[in-house]
């Protein structure tokens, strides 16, 4: 690839990373006035079908446009593009029309074993998503394939803002004439499915602007391309999968076991809602880390190509970065969480609760950077069985614990199974560069940082209490959140830049890293 040429991917990649950024940030933010719109029970009505949909739309847009795009940039014969593109397609309308079905006609089957018969024109709406899956997959990666990633790029950001746009115009509607959360539910669901349509017809237009039509393709073996189109999609999406695996289980026992501890309906939708309210939570704290994961892939292959062990700085740091940053947005959300809590879901129901959630952050931050970095060097299927036991552990945890502690015991078994794959992602990557990924005095800056940040933001948040204690409910909450988050950032961030835990030129090296970097640079040459 020529100079210019890799430039242009380049800008391109990043240019597709911020979108991908932007797409996660709506999507965590967009729940937040839909709550305020439908209520803890109406959160629950969707939050039950929304694993069911986002399976599909991550496996399409994460998983089957990245594997599609490795297989057609390897050749360069148009011919064999134009094979592998119709061995494709026809394996993605197979498995769309079949997860169509399951969904569509299995729709009161799964609505009754999540104990709720009422979900199931809600799982029959959402199962158009999947018919979205061939078009939509081969578009992306045949434009990612020619390093075109503007019209990707444009697409994911369009997709998300349409969808967002159908579930709060659509459910402010509903909640103002039949306020049935049931049907508000239905016109979420239906927003997904209208943003995958958005997203196809935008990129068809992009598409008669950049390719050719072939006129006729090679005679190919189909059964290696399904083989390996399968296990690279389920391997660059697994960690985001593992995630909606998680709250698969949950819709499916969460629920019914409150139900069998004597709880009434409405309480028990109620809470399962605001059990939910962690989702949206854990995903904006893990912003750091996707963005991470996003960015590595490429660079540590590209290394390990060239110059075999000279990816090793890179996964140190990815490695480091994801910790410090999931350490101090976990942590800085389970010491705020109550002001969080009521500023942007109007209550402090199960701020408890919502602590023990969003402790997730921590070890899907790490599982996310190891997936990234395995996938880097081409190791997919240790990692695949390594996310599976750690599915197996949610599944058999909420078994468990439901039934003793309560709704309590699911964010636990979620915690379990992370870190769990965490740490066992952890060994089979030290196993792989065969280095250490951290110094003794990183986690030693680490703990310093994280301690100083709560003993700061406690004696902040006694200090405030007193200043606003004229001040009532939701706005001194979000006074409250407002200068503690501030607070806890500002010393979390200064230890780090004191004590150089991150050299500058590695802050370079991170997305949005230069400020650091140049705050590092200026707080030390203080004397």
């Amino acid at each position: 690839m020529t100079q210019y040429g890799m430039k242009k991917y380049m800008r391109g990649a990043l240019l597709l990373t911020l979108a991908a950024l932007l797409v996660k940030v709506l999507s965590a933010v967009y729940r937040v006035p839909f709550q305020n719109l439908v209520g803890d029970e109406g959160f629950y009505v969707y939050h039950q079908v929304y694993p069911f949909i986002s399976f599909f739309v991550v496996w399409t847009s994460g998983g089957f446009a990245v594997a599609i795009s490795k297989m057609l940039a390897d050749t360069t014969d148009v011919s064999v593009r134009r094979a592998i593109s119709k061995v494709i397609f026809s394996y993605l309308t197979v498995l769309s029309v079949l997860f169509f079905s399951l969904l569509f006609f299995g729709a009161q089957t799964l609505a009754q074993w999540m104990g709720d018969d009422k979900l199931e024109p809600l799982l029959q709406t959402g199962a158009f998503v999947t018919l979205c899956m061939p078009t939509l997959a081969l578009l992306k990666g045949a434009f990612q394939a020619k390093g075109v990633m503007e019209p990707v790029a444009y697409a994911q950001v369009f997709e998300q803002l349409i969808r967002v746009f159908v579930i709060l115009g659509g459910t402010l509607l509903v909640m103002q004439t039949s306020k049935s959360i049931y049907a508000a539910g239905n016109m979420a669901v239906l927003g997904a499915v209208v943003g995958e349509i958005a997203g196809i017809a935008l990129l068809l237009i992009y598409m008669r602007k950049q390719f050719e039509p072939v006129r006729h393709a090679t005679k190919i073996n189909a059964w290696p391309i399904i083989k390996d189109v399968t296990l690279f999609s389920l391997s660059v999406s697994l960690s985001s999968l593992m995630l909606l695996g998680f709250q698969l289980v949950d819709s499916f026992t969460v629920y019914t076991a409150l139900l069998e501890q004597g709880m009434l309906t409405e309480q028990a939708m109620a809470q399962k809602g605001i059990y939910d309210r962690g989702q949206p939570l854990v995903q904006l704290g893990v912003v750091i880390a996707s963005s991470l994961s996003l960015a590595i892939v490429p660079l540590i292959a590209q290394k390990v190509k060239t110059a075999g062990r000279g990816a090793i700085p890179f996964v140190q740091l990815t490695y480091r970065t994801a910790l410090l940053f999931g350490t101090a947005a976990a942590l800085g959300l389970v010491i705020t969480m109550p002001y969080v809590n009521e500023l942007l879901f109007t209550t402090t129901d199960l701020s408890t609760v919502l602590m023990v959630v969003v402790v997730q952050i921590i070890p899907f931050s790490i599982i996310l950077t190891f997936t990234a970095i395995l996938q880097g060097y081409g190791k997919l299927k240790v990692p695949a069985l390594i996310v599976i036991a750690g599915f197996i552990v949610k599944w058999l945890g909420n078994i468990w614990l439901l039934p003793l502690i309560g709704i309590s015991g699911a964010a636990f078994a979620s915690d379990f199974g992370l870190f769990l794959s965490a740490i066992f992602l952890m060994l089979y990557v030290k196993r792989i560069v065969n280095v250490r990924l951290a110094p003794n005095a990183f986690y030693k800056t680490l703990a310093l940082a994280s301690m100083a940040m709560i003993v700061v933001v406690e004696a902040s948040a006694f200090i405030c209490s007193i200043l606003l204690s004229a001040v009532d409910g939701r706005m001194q909450a979000a006074m409250m959140s407002v200068i503690l988050i501030s607070v806890g950032a500002a010393t979390f961030m200064t230890i780090l830049a004191k004590s150089r835990v991150l050299k500058e030129k590695e802050w370079f090296l991170i997305p949005f890293g230069r400020r650091m970097a140049l705050y590092q640079l200026w707080l030390n040459q203080r004397k």
